[in-house]
């Protein structure tokens, strides 16, 4: 009887990998790095079982044994909180996926992009080329920003025009640009728009959104082309000013106001 539990606990094990293997490519609903790891933990599953039911054979008294199991389980739990807790959000991180490797996100002030995603820590790159190992319950109890999940990112490109320059015309310099640009997307529309009255000119928008792979070298390409366009329409680039009033010291001895 105990040869034929030890059997057919194997043979379930490998069914139960086997299948969790095979099905999950077909229906994509978990991470690939957790493929292994959850095969694994079933077939320890399903051994331990076995294994209980093959001692209770021999006479063991299993309810003892497992209750000693149980307390040393819980002391190891105790003294490994933290860990456990890293690997408590590192499987939530695998199955609820909001990032994969390879996405740019930001978490807890720190950007970059993923590496490596395992039971302990999250492995990031930074844009500057820095290794940060990032334990996985930060992350899990944090907001997370991902970049890339969308496919797109809005860039916002805005210039100052002097308070004398028409403001029509700068916006139709700026619907020029976004009309002429190939790498920005249709849908969403690209906007054109004032956006503040400054205290030393009058800031105008362009609103408009690129792929991902595009966007950084066209938001740096249409900095360059907007204010090379202004200049060239005969929009005026003011610097900040202020304006100064002098005034005469006797003036203010003698009680007279100047304007």
């Amino acid at each position: 009887m105990a040869i034929a539990i030890l059997i057919a606990s194997t043979l379930i094990a490998k069914t139960i990998r086997r299948t969790i293997q095979n099905t999950n490519p077909r229906l994509q609903k978990l991470d690939a790095t957790l493929i292994p790891i959850l095969s694994a933990v079933t077939g320890y599953v399903v051994y331990t079982i076995g294994g209980v039911f093959i001692l209770d054979i021999f006479g063991i008294n299993t309810a003892s044994l497992i209750a000693l199991v149980g307390a040393a389980g819980l002391a190891i739990g105790l003294a490994l909180k933290d860990t456990l807790s890293n690997i408590a959000a590192g499987i939530m991180l695998l199955i609820l996926r909001p990032f994969r490797a390879g996405d740019f996100i930001e978490v807890s002030g720190t950007t970059g992009t993923v590496r490596e995603i395992n039971l302990f820590t999250t492995i990031l790159e930074t844009v500057d080329g820095l290794y940060i190992a990032s334990p996985n319950s930060v992350l899990w109890g944090a907001s997370i920003k991902n970049f890339t999940r969308n496919g797109k990112r809005r860039m916002d490109i805005i210039v100052g025009i002097a308070y004398s320059d028409s403001i029509d015309q700068g916006l139709e310099v700026l619907r020029a640009i976004a009309n002429s640009e190939p790498r920005l997307l249709l849908d969403p529309v690209p906007q054109v728009m004032v956006a503040s009255m400054a205290e030393s000119a009058v800031n105008i928008q362009l609103r408009a959104w690129a792929s991902n792979d595009d966007y950084w070298q066209t938001y740096w390409d249409l900095n360059k082309r907007v204010k090379e366009a202004i200049e060239a329409a005969g929009l005026t680039i003011p610097f900040p000013q202020r304006s100064l009033h002098v005034v005469d010291t006797r003036d203010l001895l003698t009680g007279k106001a100047i304007r």
